[in-house]
């Protein structure tokens, strides 16, 4: 090894640049199998970086982004003085928090279920069945919940059989947080919870036939095998989760959120659709918000893998 790098030192830049083109030439089959995920980031992740710039002019359509006017901190300070930004900011670190505390660990339970479920067949149908939801959007599935929880829905009429009153789910403030939690992990924890039980298949099967010979129940080959087993994955996807705490779920506060509800269910990302269409567009503002959203993301991402790394000694990067 030291050999090479000392032979890599002598060599000219022609001669690195040659090694450098030859290299990718005897590798191009996986190049070529990471050209489309490159194309992907490159055109919808790093391109329109070019339009945050709008974040400090006044944009006008007919001189472009680049030729609209610099205004400086001017639409900061708007966004800053509105009270609807608050409002909307505090409704998603406590939605986003909900979501971390309830929805985050429920697939990792839920992996661990499926593990210690010894027949194939019911562990096969329960994990279509948990699995199936992930597949439809919110559309369907505030649909379905309309249906079900609607003034006139099948639990209103349950309700109303059994001689109680009708109880408004989608427009009660005290409910409608909690609707998205629920709602959220209907929808995604069979699908999340595939990558852990991938993680807990890889674990070998030898440390559980060690475990039962020296007259471990099941309780402690789960805390002591199984969650050291997953530990890594869960660590990586937690910081990965802690670095979207911004985003609290828009497609589904979209189509479940109402006016009555706006208090305690408008998100930033609803607040940057309601700014944008529902009044005169102010796009600068609108790139504000999303500018605000991506620094935090980045600072909480940032902060959780140092925390990891310092406490835990191991983190995503």
């Amino acid at each position: 090894m030291a050999q090479a790098r000392t032979v890599g030192l002598r060599m000219t830049p022609a001669q690195r640049r040659r090694r450098l083109l030859k290299n990718i030439w005897d590798s191009r089959y996986m190049y070529l199998l990471l050209l489309p995920g490159v194309l992907f980031f490159a055109m919808f992740r790093y391109v329109p970086m070019y339009g945050i710039q709008l974040a400090w002019k006044e944009f006008t359509a007919n001189l472009g982004v680049t030729g609209s006017p610099w205004v400086g901190w001017e639409k900061f300070r708007f966004l800053f003085a509105e009270a609807d930004f608050w409002n909307s900011l505090r409704n998603t670190l406590v939605i986003a928090g909900m979501q971390l505390l309830f929805v985050f660990p429920f697939p990792i339970i839920l992996a661990i279920l499926f593990n210690e479920v010894r027949q194939a067949g019911p562990k096969r149908v329960m994990q279509i069945v948990l699995t199936f939801p992930h597949f439809l959007s919110w559309v369907i599935l505030s649909s379905i919940i309309a249906n079900l929880l609607g003034n006139n829905g099948m639990v209103n009429n349950i309700i109303v059989a059994m001689g109680g009153e009708k109880v408004n789910f989608l427009m009660n403030k005290a409910v409608f947080r909690w609707l998205l939690i629920f709602s959220l992990m209907w929808k995604e924890s069979g699908w999340n919870a595939i990558l852990y039980m991938a993680t807990i298949t890889s674990i070998d099967p030898s440390l559980y036939e060690a475990a039962t010979i020296d007259g471990a129940n099941r309780w402690h080959k789960v805390r002591y095998i199984t969650w050291p087993g997953i530990a890594t994955i869960v660590t990586a996807t937690f910081i990965l989760r802690i670095g979207s705490i911004m985003d609290a779920g828009y497609m589904q506060v979209l189509n479940l959120y109402n006016p009555a509800v706006y208090e305690v269910g408008d998100i930033l990302d609803t607040y940057i659709y309601r700014i944008t269409f529902e009044k005169a567009p102010d796009y600068g503002v609108s790139t504000a918000v999303g500018m605000f959203k991506g620094v935090v993301n980045a600072v909480l991402m940032l902060t959780a893998e140092f925390v990891s790394r310092k406490f835990n000694g191991e983190g995503l990067f």
